[in-house]
């Protein structure tokens, strides 16, 4: 990728990106994080076998995604466009996923999650409560894409909030969208962000610091 040299540039690439993605596209998302402890290289590696030995070689995206959250059940994965989750996944499961979610459009019923309070299988991501409680904000994309590429986060609208901070916002309207959005720091204190850029903001002299815990 060519490195971007305006605003417009960044608008026009979005857009293209966007457009280019075939919502119907096979996909399967695989946690590539905390899941590796389980397994998730090697679940990945039996993906790449099994699809090209199935011929579906060009016609599924394995993408190595960030957390999928549910670090329980790992490793987990999600099969698009509907949206299947599996839990707990072993590389020997893996062709059956391949034969009967890539290649029929079925769940295979034993990685499924299933409810604690009467063992009924759920098939979709959206539907298994740890996810269905959630609103995802900050986090959305988590589990979603590739992080290693821009071209998926520019999919999902990403950078868009900060092209739009730099080519039509103010310093001050820019703390004060925080301000509004009631941001604030997830340790003991709480402490609101925009509080905290404001503080920065009026501080004398010219370099300013900002310490940001970022585990």
């Amino acid at each position: 990728m060519e490195r971007l040299t305006s605003i417009d540039q960044l608008l026009r690439l979005q857009r293209a990106t966007q457009e280019g993605r075939d919502p119907d596209r096979l996909r399967v998302r695989i946690c590539m994080t905390g899941c590796r402890a389980f397994g998730a290289v090697e679940v990945r590696d039996a993906f790449r076998e099994s699809v090209a030995q199935s011929g579906l070689d060009g016609k599924v995206d394995i993408v190595e995604t960030g957390c999928h959250g549910f670090c329980a059940r790992a490793p987990v994965a999600a099969v698009d466009p509907k949206g299947f989750f599996y839990q707990q996944i072993s590389p020997a499961d893996v062709p059956l996923i391949v034969r009967e979610t890539l290649g029929e459009g079925k769940p295979v019923e034993k990685i499924l999650y299933r409810h604690p309070a009467d063992g009924r299988s759920i098939p979709l991501e959206k539907e298994v409560p740890f996810y269905r409680e959630q609103m995802k904000i900050v986090l959305r994309n988590c589990g979603q894409i590739d992080p290693t590429r821009m071209e998926d986060y520019l999919a999902r609208e990403g950078y868009l909030g900060i092209a739009k901070v730099l080519s039509s916002m103010k310093p001050e309207e820019v703390i004060d969208e925080v301000v509004r959005s009631g941001l604030r720091g997830r340790g003991g204190a709480g402490f609101p962000t925009g509080t905290k850029w404001k503080f920065a903001r009026s501080a004398r002299g010219d370099e300013k610091y900002v310490v940001c815990n970022a585990d």
